[in-house]
This record gives structure tokens, sequence and C-alpha cells, in this order.
């Protein structure tokens, strides 16, 4: 059950930042660049042993792996700044293919552009500042590059830019990604489980919330399961705010739903809360039928990803993007409840970190993208393939681990595992992205004395208030 409630609308006051809390992003910013500067030489090491050994044995693997590739391409590929990312640009430059990446101006230090996979690297215009520079700039790439595919591998907010720009720019080359209206739908989480639910597939309950009286006038008394609310506009903060509802009492679950930035134009979903083990998939779909596919166990804050297979969620998948007939890259979120019923939290349609898994089968996936062929089946994940993790997240959760079978979890995760940004044959990123990439931005913040709640090297930023 999908409604929407509606009440009079009152504005939410905006939320600021202290200046107590920049002094505090300070502190952390200095101590975290202090870090990142004691961990330099052992990265550099490493690094430096890996390209000396891909010197010495690069006659021999030239001689093994060069192969002939028909119909080469030059591929255009977006969000430079992240994992997923270079994890495209190898997929198609181990199938012999040549591959362009792009970010937007901020993130021009971007650590992956030193990848031997990427063959140039440009900045654009930030689309939502700026949508017909943006798509200009893509424009002007596409033509000096000779571009055949652009594949989007965007944030939240510049999906619903560059399927905007999709009937423009595919004037001038393929635009493997969703139109318009799609995307917008997509993206939003009560749309999108109205279209779900009249495909007949399961859905939580859930309502559509503009004005916080909606909430504080909710009858609850005759509901089964608690209920969260997730705003529909990206919120890179609040994303991760599980609060219950209805709270203990009244006057807790007013401060709370008072304190969200709730308004007509920032609309939010109050969604069934449904207890269960949560997983996350990518799907890579041309023409409605998924081409590769991927799902994972999954958590708020997600940096750890090990495929497993779910028969149910690829079923629910297929059957949603048959009935869409879409063609792009398409993320959902699940919960299994209980009683084995499966439920679609969400869908972000864009690429999934996910996708990192993939890094054994690189031709196989570039063919998935770029190849027309009927497949009998989607490409999957081997079942040796190693998990994959960010070891600066690892190495922070450290933190974390209180007792010795913590650690042992821990060192056994790591051991069978495999970093995802670095690869032996294509070592830079791995350094550049943690020793440059990373302290550029925050030296940024500490000369704009911006507050910052974490880092994210999968997805290579700060995540700020008010941010991207």
């Amino acid at each position: 059950m999908a409604q929407s409630i509606s009440v009079s609308s009152s504005q939410p006051a905006k939320p600021s930042i202290s200046l107590s809390m920049r002094f505090v992003g300070l502190g952390k910013s200095l101590a975290t660049l202090t870090l990142l500067l004691l961990a330099l030489p052992i990265n550099a090491t490493i690094v430096f042993i890996s390209l000396l050994l891909n010197i010495l044995t690069f006659p021999l693997k030239k001689k093994q792996t060069t192969v002939a590739v028909d119909g080469r391409k030059n591929i255009l590929v977006s969000g430079g700044k992240m994992t997923k990312a270079l994890q495209l640009a190898r997929f198609f430059h181990a199938a012999g293919h040549r591959v362009v990446l792009t970010e937007t101006h901020k993130y021009w230090l971007s650590g992956h552009r030193f990848s031997q996979g990427v063959d140039k690297f440009y900045t654009t215009p930030t689309p939502q500042k700026d949508p017909q520079a943006y798509t200009q700039a893509l424009i002007d790439i596409v033509n000096q590059e000779n571009i055949d595919i652009y594949i989007p591998v965007t944030s939240p907010v510049a999906s619903y830019y560059d399927a905007v720009s999709k009937s423009t720019l595919s004037q001038h080359c393929e635009v493997f990604h969703i139109d318009g209206a799609t995307c917008e739908m997509l993206d939003d989480k009560f749309a999108f489980s109205e279209k779900a639910r009249s495909f007949g597939l399961s859905v939580p309950k859930s309502f559509k919330i503009t004005n916080p009286e909606q909430v504080l006038n909710f009858d609850f008394s005759g509901e089964t399961r608690k209920y969260i609310l997730k705003s529909i506009p990206y919120d890179s903060i609040r994303r991760l705010d599980l609060t219950k509802l209805p709270c203990d009492t009244k006057e807790e679950t007013e401060a709370f739903v008072r304190s969200l930035p709730i308004s007509p134009q920032k609309p939010w979903i109050m969604q069934e809360f449904i207890p269960g083990k949560e997983y996350c998939t990518h799907s890579t779909v041309r023409d409605g039928v998924i081409r590769l596919h991927c799902c994972c166990e999954s958590s708020a804050f997600q940096v750890n990803y090990e495929n497993v297979e779910h028969a149910k969620i690829r079923e629910w998948v297929t059957h949603f993007v048959k009935e869409l007939g879409v063609t792009g890259q398409l993320s959902f979120d699940f919960i299994e409840a209980e009683d084995g019923t499966i439920y679609a939290i969400e869908c972000n349609p864009r690429t999934h970190s996910a996708i990192t898994i993939f890094h054994d089968q690189l031709q196989q996936a570039a063919g998935a993208y770029l190849s027309n062929e009927p497949m009998a089946q989607p490409l999957q994940a081997l079942p040796n393939s190693k998990p994959t993790y960010w070891t600066y997240h690892e190495v922070w959760r450290l933190n974390e681990i209180r007792s010795f079978s913590q650690l042992s979890n821990w060192i056994k995760n790591m051991w069978r595992g495999t970093d995802a940004i670095y690869k032996f044959d294509d070592p830079l990123p791995f350094l550049m992205v943690h020793h440059w990439q990373i302290p550029l931005l925050l030296m940024k913040n500490l000369l704009q004395l911006k507050a910052w709640t974490r880092i994210d090297f999968n997805i290579g930023k700060l995540v700020e208030f008010g941010g991207d």
C-alpha cells in the first residue's frame, strides 16, 4: 500500500553549521592528514615495487596477453573520482578499447586519471549548477575524442542531468543511460514504490510526506510495524538515520520529525520498516534485458562486497527491468523478511560500487556492456571471486575492534578479499587516491574551515553538510 497524504505546508528552519563544528572539522582534517602522511611511505613502497616488477615483466606479459580486438571503441566514462568508474575503465581497457574519463571541475585531482586504463582525462562544469554548459562540455569531449559510447557513472544528483542530456548527446554518440522521465521516477522513492507495485512486485507500505504534520497526525495504532523517514532528494548525511517511528513518547516523535527539512520542495517518504537481511544489487541492462548482475549483503554504509546468489531478488529485478524496457545501469536495495519475502526498498538509477566484484572478469564485463549479441544468462561473479574492500576503510575500522574474535574476523576478511582500487598491473591509482586526491580535498576544507562527517575512499570524496 502506497499513499500520498497531505496537509497545509510550512517551511522548516534551514540547518546551519556552528563555528564549533567547523573547528572540530579543522582538528579532524589535521589529524587525518597526519595519519595519511604516516601511511605514505608504506603505500609508496608497495606501488613502487609493483611498478618495478611490471617494467621487468612487461615484454613477457605483452607477448602473452596481446589480443587483436575487432571494432575497437572510444568510450567516455564519467564519475572519475569514484572506484566504480575506475573499474569500468579497467573493463574496457582490458578488452582493447580506449577510455576517456571525466569528472566535474571540483574533482580535477582524481587519482584514477593516473590509471593505465585511462587514455585521456577531462573536467566538466557541475551539472546541477549549469546543465546546458555541462551537456555542451560532454558534446565537445565526444566530438574531440571521437567517442562511440558514453557510459555515465554518476553521483545521485548527477544521474538525472545525464538522463536529461541523453536526447541531445545521442545525436553525437550512443548513451548507455535511461531517459530523464524514467530517471526522475526511479530516483523518487515513493514514485518507484508505486511503479513496482503496479508491476505486481513486493514493496513496503509507504506514504509521501511534504509536511511534518502528516507524520505527527498519523495514526500508528493500527500498524503492525514501525516506520522510518527517508528524504526523497538525496541527503548524504541523513540517509543513514534509521530512527523508528513512532518514538517512545509523542514529544520525542515531534522533536525528531520537526528536526528534519521536510517541505513540498523537499519531500520525504515514510516507509514501513521491515526487519530482515539487507541486500544491494547492480544490474547492467540493455533493452529491458539484464546482461550483468550481482547481489551482495548490504548495510547502511556499505564498503565491502561479496557476491551472493539470490534467485528471488534476481527474478524481481528481471521482472522490473523487462516491464520498463530500459537501457542503462540500475541498482536496488532489498530487505528479505523473516518469512522469506523480499521487498525492494529503493532503486538508484546508476552504477553500484558492487560492480568491483567483477575484478577478475574484465573482458567479459566489457562485453556485457558493449555487445548486442544475445546472452543465455546475465554475467555473474565467479563462485571463487574474491570479495572487495577498501584498505583505508578497513584500517579505520580497527578503532571499532574490542575483542580478539573481532580482530580474527577482520584479519580473515582482509586475507580472503582484495582491495578494490589496488591492482598489481595498475597500482598508481592506489597511491594517488589516498595520497593526492583525498589530502588535497582535506587541505581545501582546512583552508575554508568546512565541516565534514567522514571520508569515503570508495567514491573519492569528503561527505559534507550540504555537499554533493
